[in-house]
Formats: C-alpha cells, sequence, structure tokens
C-alpha cells in the first residue's frame, strides 16, 4: 500500500503508526494471499483476534465506570455496541473498506459478507493500535469511535433481544403481552423451517421464519417492532 495512501487514513483516524507494516496488515483478508503468496505480510486474522478483546475490555471499563445499570443489563449493552453490525457500520465511516487487500472474488462480494469482513478488519485495526501505541491510544480511539453511539443505543432499546423490547413495548403502552403462534413447518425433521406468527391481542403484526421455533419468534418479533408505530396509530383510531 503506498505511504501516500496510509497517510491520509493516519490522518482520518487520528493515529500516526510507528509500524507502518503493522497498520498495512490490519487491510490484509486471507483470501489475498491466496493470490498474493509472495506478499510479505500474514493476514489480519492475529490482530483481529486481538482486538476483539482490547475492545471488550475497553467497552466494559467505560460502561462500568459510567452506568449503575445491574450486570445484566451492561452485559446486553455491551453486546450491542460490539455487534457486528455496529462494527462494520464504524469500518464505513473511518473509509476502511477502500483500504481493504482481497482477492478478486471477495473484492466483488458485498453484502453480510463484506460487513463481515470490515467488523473483522475494524477489530484487527485496535489491534494493530494497542501493539503500535499502546492501550491508552486504544481505547481513546474506541471512544471516539464507538461512545457517542450508546444514548441512542439506550434510548432506542436496541441492545434488548426483539421479543424483550417488544414486550416491554406492548405491556407499557397496551397492557398486553405478544403471544407466538406456529403457523406452518416445512422441511424434512433435521432441517426444519418453521414460520411463526407474532400476535398482541387477536392482531398478527408480525412473522418469521428460522430453523427452529426460537429464531423464528426473534424475526417475528423483530418484523413487530418495525409495524408497531403504525399498528398503535391504527389501534387508537380503530
Amino acid at each position: 500500500m503506498e505511504a501516500q495512501n496510509l497517510a491520509q487514513f493516519e490522518k482520518k483516524i487520528g493515529v500516526t503508526f510507528s509500524d507502518k507494516d503493522l497498520l498495512t496488515q490490519v487491510f490484509v483478508h486471507r483470501s489475498y494471499l491466496n493470490e498474493n503468496p509472495g506478499f510479505k505480510l500474514d493476514h489480519n486474522e492475529r490482530l483481529e483476534f486481538l482486538g476483539d478483546a482490547v475492545l471488550e475490555l475497553v467497552v466494559t471499563e467505560h460502561l462500568y465506570k459510567t452506568l449503575p445499570n445491574p450486570e445484566g443489563e451492561l452485559t446486553n449493552l455491551r453486546s450491542a455496541l460490539v455487534r457486528g453490525q455496529m462494527l462494520s457500520d464504524l469500518a464505513g465511516s473511518i473509509d476502511l473498506n477502500d483500504h481493504l487487500l482481497l482477492s478478486r472474488g471477495e473484492a466483488k462480494s458485498g453484502g453480510k459478507a463484506r460487513q463481515l469482513i470490515l467488523a473483522n478488519a475494524f477489530e484487527a485495526l485496535i489491534g494493530a493500535i494497542y501493539l503500535d501505541q499502546g492501550y491508552e491510544v486504544a481505547a481513546k480511539f474506541i471512544g471516539n469511535q464507538l461512545f457517542g453511539k450508546l444514548p441512542a443505543v439506550i434510548e432506542q432499546k436496541t441492545y434488548l433481544d426483539p421479543k424483550s423490547h417488544l414486550q416491554e413495548k406492548s405491556q407499557a403502552e397496551l397492557s398486553l403481552t405478544p403471544l407466538y403462534k406456529v403457523l406452518a413447518e416445512s422441511g424434512p425433521d433435521h432441517s426444519k423451517t418453521f414460520t411463526v406468527g407474532c400476535f398482541v391481542g387477536d392482531d398478527l403484526i408480525g412473522e418469521g421464519e428460522g430453523s427452529s421455533k426460537q429464531s423464528a419468534e426473534s424475526k417475528a418479533a423483530g418484523a413487530a417492532l418495525v409495524h408497531w408505530d403504525q399498528f398503535i396509530s391504527d389501534d387508537k383510531t380503530s
């Protein structure tokens, strides 16, 4: 990677590396080495492993020091902050995607596969910052990138799983508890697909499919949350 591109990225993230090879390694996906076996650096998976641990510690410490919530809620808040979608979004905000070293096949891919690559590379970046600059700089980088997201996570209650979130809203606003019913089953016994409906009162407000009843219920609750405001509005006008 050209020194100019590295310098631009360093400016973007507010961290200047002493070891430029360590920063370059952040962007190296395993697939790239399959097509470029003579490349001088390893892929980023060991850095990702380290960065994951640093990220969890920094977030845990911040939540412990700033919030009075019980352990279970702190665990859920941490999970919401470090989930893959959040990390891939943060990777996008610092243009990490523009610097990835991928195979030709991976370079053409998108969707969830690319989101996973970006989330992993973001963790690798944290690991590289920790090795090159130490814990305090890594913690500052994580805080600058992530902690501003916490108020929205708390306000929107995205730290709750969909079923818990829906139940809380339904009980608070309608004094009703959502119920889940299997609407259909398909496939052989060893590989069934369940379709589950989420009912509030007599109204079906969400459906979900999954390989287990539990996963289907979770997806049905998520679908119900998407339509909740409209459902409440219709309920009040009926």
